[in-house]
């Protein structure tokens, strides 16, 4: 299948992309990530991988879905359409990272900066070149990018179209770290089964108090903190958390993600 899911002991998903020769971005990839984001719906992980498989992670949109619109109406059709992945991305209440092998363009870099982490070997390339076809970003990256690495960083980002290397991009805090290219996949499962084993509902309440900043500041954010962190008391992680600390002293809870 173009997308499947496969889960591991320590409850983390993974979900894989591939569609040869260079896992370009059409309907029918987007209705396999639908199904497989259904899946995840339906049985929360407590933290999600998104890879692809193949010499590049993408090489972008297959530009025939934007040439046969024909008019300006079914063209948002199709954009509204497209901002719905990497929004479902987004909107996940658990740990995600995003794991960049290769070279990764338009669409998969806008999935990857609505992903919480991105993990990168060192040899991975990334960009969004839609100037060539005289588009602008459709799929949130320009915004998301902003977010990470300031409005300047992402107009220069966008308007070169140019293919920018791991270590710019974590210079820039787009990438989070890069990982060694020979063991890179088993990195990005260690490092993300660290995360499923954390307190799964406090990471959610972050993820909370984010977007509130995300969307107003500061100022919103510190409105909405007490309310969301106050929510945890109701979870089984925070009362074994405490009860660990208080009998064993810190770092030896183990939390069960409820």
């Amino acid at each position: 299948m173009p997308v499947a899911v496969q889960r591991t002991g320590d409850d983390v998903a993974v979900l894989t992309f591939s569609a040869p020769p260079v896992n370009l971005y059409s309907a029918a990839l987007h209705d396999e990530f639908d199904v497989a984001l259904g899946e995840l719906a339906s049985a929360p992980p407590r933290a999600l991988i998104i890879r692809a498989e193949g010499r590049v992670v993408s090489g972008g949109v297959d530009v025939s879905l934007f040439a046969e619109q024909r008019s300006q109406e079914s063209t948002k059709v199709l954009y509204d359409r497209m901002l719905e992945l990497p929004n479902r991305v987004a909107g996940l209440n658990y740990p995600t990272v995003f794991a960049a092998h290769a070279l990764t363009l338009t669409w998969a870099f806008e999935v990857a900066v609505a992903c919480d982490i991105i993990l990168a070997a060192p040899k991975a390339k990334f960009g969004l070149v839609e100037r060539v076809i005289g588009l602008t970003p459709t799929m949130g990256g320009t915004q998301r990018l902003a977010a990470r690495a300031g409005v300047g960083r992402a107009k220069e980002f966008v308007f070169t179209g140019e293919i920018y290397d791991a270590g710019t991009l974590e210079r820039w805090n787009v990438v989070n770290r890069i990982l060694s290219a020979g063991e890179f996949d088993a990195e990005v499962l260690a490092f993300t089964a660290n995360l499923a084993a954390g307190p799964t509902g406090a990471f959610g309440a972050a993820k909370d108090i984010l977007r509130h900043f995300e969307a107003g500041g500061v100022a919103e954010a510190l409105d909405h903190t007490t309310e969301i962190a106050a929510a945890l008391f109701e979870t089984e992680d925070l009362h074994g958390g405490m009860k660990s600390f208080l009998e064993d002293g810190p770092g030896k809870a183990t939390f069960q993600g409820r």
